[in-house]
C-alpha cells in the first residue's frame, strides 16, 4: 500500500530533531513528508524508520513550535531529489540545497536522487592523473590523483578552512585545458567562515567554476546529514553527465558526524565507540565511496574530506573509521602551528596511496618518486636526530647528524613553508633539490645515481660552468 499524498495528524512523540507518528499504512524508508505546524508553516521530513504502523521522521529544520495535536504529516511517496544544471556553477545554497545568493532558484536540466547510485566496482577506472594543487607537500610527497579521496585530518583552530580555500583555487591538471569544477560542502561552519570562503573564491575568480553548499552553526543540525548528499549528486552530474572533472571537498566531517550521534540518541539506539552509531562506518563510506572514475566516461570525482580531530587525537572514531575507507590522508599539525609554518603540514604521518600511479615520467617529473622517498628518510631522520639533542646536545652529533638536523630545520622553513604561494610540480622539485643538497652526496641512497647526476645542484653547476667556459 502507498502512503502518497496521505496525512495524518497522529504524531505521537516529539524526541529532539524526530517526530513519531502511529497508525500509518505503507510509509517507506526515505520517503519525503510535508509536515504543517499549527501556525500554517511547512517544513520538510524524511522517513527515518519504517514499521507496520508507525513511522519516525527526522525534521528539516527543527522540531521547534511542533505540538502533537494539531501538526498534521502528509507522505509524499517521493524520495529526496536535488534540481541539477550547469547553471549552478558559481552559486551559492544553503545546506538543503535553496539559493541564498539572492539569484533565481535553479532552473532543473535533470532531478536527481540525493543517495546516488553505487559505482561498480567493475566499470570503475583506476585514478592515475596527477592534480596539482600547488602545495608542495601535497604534490611531491601525498600526491593527489583524480578519483582519489584523500582527506586532510585537522584540529580545532588550525588552518584547513585556509588551505581548503587555496586548494580551490590552485587546484588543475598542467599541461590540459579541460574542464573541472569545484563542489564545496560546507556543515557546521560559522557565518565569518562561510564569508570568508565566498569572498576568497570571488576574488580569485574561482568562483564561477564552483558550487557552495552552506549549512551553517546556526542551521538545524539534522540538515548536515543531507548537505554532502546533495554536494556529491550535483558532482556526479557535473562529472559523468557534463564529463568535468570535479574536485569535491567537504568540510567538517567531524560535524556531520556528530549529527549522526544526535539522531542516533534521539532514536535510543544502542551507541557504539564514544557514543557514535555502530553503523557510522558504513554511512561515512556511503559518501566516500561516491569518488571515482568511470570506464570509458571522460569526467571524474576526486574528494577531500576535512575533518578536525576532536583533541587532536588521531586515534578519534571519525578519523580512525576515514582512515580504513579513504586512500590515505593529509595531517595538520599543531606544534608546526605555533612555529607560524603554514601550511602546517606534518608530512611524517601522511599518505597518500595512489600517488605512485600519478607520478613519474610523462606525469609529473622521473625524478619525482626517488626524490619523494629520500625527503620522507631525510626528514625523518632529522626528527630522530632532533630528539637525542636534548639528551647529548649538539656537541655529541657527528658532521652527518648535523647535516641531517639542518636539512630539517630548512625542510620546515622552505620547503613546508610556502604559505598563500603557488608552486608548480616542477618548483617543488627543484625546491626539494636545493635541500637535499645540504646532505652529502654518499647519504642520498634513495635516489638512482643518474638521477642525482641530472637534477642535483652541484652537478647542474658544473654542467652551466662548462657552457660558460671559453
Amino acid at each position: 500500500m502507498i502512503s502518497k499524498n496521505r496525512e495524518y495528524q497522529t504524531v505521537s512523540k516529539v524526541s529532539g530533531p524526530l517526530i513519531v507518528i502511529d497508525d500509518v499504512t505503507g510509509a517507506a524508508y526515505g520517503e519525503v513528508v510535508s509536515i504543517t505546524l499549527p501556525d500554517g508553516e511547512r517544513r520538510l521530513g524524511q522517513v527515518l524508520e519504517a514499521q507496520s504502523s508507525r513511522a519516525v521522521v527526522q525534521v528539516f529544520g527543527g522540531t521547534r513550535d511542533l505540538d502533537t495535536e494539531t501538526t498534521s504529516v502528509r507522505f509524499t511517496g517521493k524520495t529526496l531529489h536535488i534540481p541539477v544544471s550547469e547553471e549552478m556553477l558559481g552559486r551559492v545554497l544553503n545546506g538543503i540545497g535553496e539559493p541564498v545568493d539572492g539569484g533565481d532558484p535553479v532552473i532543473p536540466e535533470t532531478v536527481r536522487d540525493i543517495h546516488g547510485f553505487t559505482i561498480n566496482p567493475y566499470s570503475r577506472d583506476f585514478p592515475r592523473d596527477f592534480i596539482e594543487t600547488g602545495v608542495s607537500t601535497i604534490d611531491v610527497m601525498n600526491t593527489l590523483v583524480r578519483g582519489q579521496k584523500l582527506p586532510i585530518f585537522s584540529g580545532a583552530g588550525l588552518p584547513h578552512n585556509l588551505l581548503a580555500a587555496q586548494i580551490t583555487r590552485q587546484a588543475r591538471v598542467p599541461g590540459r585545458e579541460e574542464d573541472f569544477a569545484v563542489v564545496f560542502g560546507a556543515m557546521g561552519i560559522t557565518h565569518e567562515e562561510a564569508e570568508f570562503f565566498i569572498n576568497d573564491f570571488q576574488e580569485t575568480g574561482a568562483f564561477s567554476r564552483t558550487v557552495l553548499f552552506l549549512n551553517l552553526a546556526d542551521d538545524p543540525v539534522i540538515e548536515r546529514i543531507v548537505t554532502p548528499r546533495l554536494a556529491l549528486t550535483t558532482a556526479e552530474y557535473l562529472a559523468f553527465d557534463l564529463g568535468m572533472h570535479v574536485l569535491v571537498i567537504l568540510s567538517d566531517m567531524t560535524n556531520y558526524c556528530e549529527a549522526l550521534r544526535e539522531i542516533a540518541a534521539a532514536r535510543e539506539e544502542v551507541p557504539g565507540r564514544r557514543g557514535y552509531p555502530g553503523y557510522m562506518y558504513t554511512d561515512l563510506a556511503s559518501l566516500y565511496e561516491r569518488a571515482g572514475r568511470v570506464k570509458e566516461k571522460p569526467g571524474s570525482i576526486t574528494q577531500m574530506p576535512i575533518l578536525t580531530m576532536p583533541d587532536d587525537d588521531i586515534t578519534h572514531p571519525i578519523p580512525d573509521l576515514t582512515g580504513y575507507i579513504t586512500e590515505g590522508q593529509i595531517v595538520l599539525s599543531r606544534e608546526l602551528h605555533r612555529k607560524g609554518i603554514y601550511p602546517p603540514v606534518d608530512v611524517l604521518p601522511c599518505l597518500s596511496r595512489l600517488m605512485q600511479g600519478g607520478i613519474g615520467p610523462e606525469r609529473t617529473r622521473e625524478d619525482h618518486p626517488d626524490v619523494n622517498n629520500q625527503l620522507y628518510s631525510a626528514y625523518a631522520q632529522a626528527r630522530k636526530i632532533l630528539s637525542l639533542v636534548a639528551v647529548v646536545g649538539e656537541e655529541g652529533l657527528s658532521v652527518s647528524d648535523r647535516a641531517f638536523l639542518a636539512f630539517g630545520d630548512r625542510f620546515e622553513q622552505a620547503f613546508i613553508r610556502q604559505g598563500q604561494a603557488q608552486r608548480s610540480i616542477g618548483e617543488s622539485l627543484d625546491e626539494a633539490w636545493q635541500l637535499l643538497a645540504l646532505l652529502p652526496e654518499g647519504e642520498l641512497k634513495r635516489i638512482n645515481p643518474d638521477m642525482i647526476a641530472r637534477y642535483h645542484p652541484a652537478h647542474r653547476r658544473e654542467e652551466h660552468g662548462a657552457e660558460d667556459s671559453p
